[in-house]
């Protein structure tokens, strides 16, 4: 099989196309891509490391594409040397490489906005082919009216001047374009009902992000539903989880488990498999996706009625 139609250029050459830049999931497929072909030339990640002249921790870094730039090209380069790589295959990683090294929007944003668990996540959300959530405090991000993401950002920060107060609105409102694109990803979102219940910002504000809710459950792509709260053996996690799956069959999926000023990701396939099969069961006990739209509205005209 010649290298031009090697299934894993076949794989790649698609990003190449990409008429947005997508740097995290670029970063991630070099460095997966590295570790295959390492792993084809048959040399273990140490063995690779020391011939390289790199510390494992280095080489580590590079396969696992986490950091907030990618590697360099003579890097890259010296790695590929080392593994006797197909020079058309080789030229292809390098077009990648370059690629992943354009901007996303989001890394246009100040640092104190953006810090790197965050980058990563958005990111990760730009190339995701699907996105599973679950909330239990707020209504997911991606989902959020711009008045209610004001209400969530004043409270979490309410000594934020009024000019990062906005920054951050126009950041989250920004993110959610993603679900209107041409290529937008599959959302499931699934949301405790209590989050209907938790007023932010006022009544009129949570009227209007609920009627936000239900109109964009009816969009193709999401799908919502509510566990209920009389739902009191619910399997639910205890912080807010997001789940990321990517369409390229080489890429892991990953866990995003938030805190206060830190973030946790998961690649691990055992403990991402753990929370698939905790969001799914979720869903089976949650409202279904019309139930949960009926108790939205029910919810809109009981406790946040117009005028």
């Amino acid at each position: 099989m010649s290298a031009a139609s090697s299934p894993r250029l076949s794989r790649l050459e698609p990003y190449l196309d990409r008429p947005e830049p997508a740097p995290t999931l670029l970063k991630m497929l070099v460095g997966v891509q590295l570790a295959g072909i390492r792993e084809d030339a048959g040399l273990s990640q140490e063995q690779a490391a020391r011939e390289a002249g790199f510390s494992a921790a280095k080489l580590s870094r590079i396969e696992s594409g986490k950091g907030r730039r990618p590697p360099t090209e003579t890097d890259v380069r010296t790695l590929l040397t080392l593994y006797g790589t197909d020079p058309y295959e080789a030229s292809t990683l390098i077009k990648l490489l370059r690629r992943a090294g354009e901007p996303g929007w989001w890394q246009r944003y100040d640092k104190r906005l953006m810090p790197q668990w965050f980058d990563r996540l958005v990111g990760l959300q730009e190339a995701a082919a699907t996105i599973r959530t679950f909330e239990i405090q707020y209504v997911p991000g991606l989902l959020q009216t711009a008045a209610y993401a004001r209400a969530v950002v004043e409270r979490g920060l309410p000594h934020a001047p009024e000019t990062e107060v906005q920054r951050r609105v126009e950041l989250r409102m920004r993110r959610a374009r993603l679900l209107t694109r041409d290529d937008a990803p599959q959302v499931w979102a699934i949301i405790d009902e209590s989050v209907l219940l938790r007023v932010l910002g006022g009544a009129e504000v949570m009227r209007e992000q609920l009627e936000h809710l239900v109109r964009t459950a009816a969009w193709p792509n999401v799908t919502l539903q509510i566990v209920p709260l009389n739902v009191t053996n619910a399997s639910a996690p205890a912080i807010p989880v997001t789940y990321l799956r990517f369409s390229g069959a080489d890429l892991p999926d990953v866990v995003y488990l938030e805190h206060i000023r830190s973030a946790n990701f998961l690649e691990d396939r055992d403990e991402t498999e753990e929370y698939r099969v905790a969001l799914d069961r979720l869903a089976d006990e949650a409202l279904t996706p019309r139930e949960s739209v009926e108790l939205l509205r029910s919810t809109v005209e009981q406790r946040y009625p117009a005028g």
